[in-house]
């Protein structure tokens, strides 16, 4: 029987990756629950990924694409007559506030970094990306000190269950930009 072609088969498996783990946990994803729920066969995952870590290496490169996509594109970067505390504020709210599922999967699949060492440089590339956009707008030290109070004060509303309060936000960031 002539092998199917199937260009998006991996992007499907990485998807439906993306759902068993926001549905489940990360616990819940294996090839198996992965390949069931792309619909292709279970042989497809492992010829992709050879490994469970390659296909959340693969996951949390996706997740954490959304938030380091809009600090690249936000207005505040390129413009220096931007207020940057303000901007930076606003984006957070907008992103808590959009997809709380798809935050939160981002931030599970960021934290496994903490148990499972080959998803710490997909870890360490999303704090670069975003560290490296605020540069555009403030030193090397500062935007990394700006990503880790993001990353803290994002955290915070996502354990505490708490709302995500932009005017506090906004004085925090304050306090670190020059």
């Amino acid at each position: 029987m002539p092998r199917r072609y199937d260009p998006d088969r991996r992007q499907r498996i990485i998807d439906a990756a993306l759902r068993v783990v926001a549905e489940h946990g990360i616990a819940g994803l294996s090839h198996r629950t992965a390949a069931a729920e792309a619909d292709v066969p279970l042989g497809s995952t492992t010829y992709h990924f050879a490994s469970l870590d390659e296909l959340l290496v693969a996951a949390l490169r996706q997740a954490g694409e959304s938030f380091a996509a809009a600090v690249a594109t936000s207005e505040a970067l390129t413009d220096a007559g931007r207020d940057l505390a303000t901007d930076l504020a606003r984006l957070m709210g907008r992103w808590i506030a959009g997809d709380r599922t798809a935050v939160e999967l981002e931030y599970e699949l960021y934290l496994a970094a903490l148990r499972r060492p080959a998803l710490r440089p997909v870890a360490a590339e999303w704090t670069d990306t975003v560290a490296a956009a605020l540069t555009h707008r403030t030193d090397p030290a500062t935007a990394r000190a700006l990503v880790a109070l993001m990353d803290g004060l994002c955290l915070q509303v996502l354990l505490t269950g708490g709302q995500y309060d932009e005017a506090h936000a906004r004085e925090m960031l304050r306090r670190l930009i020059p």
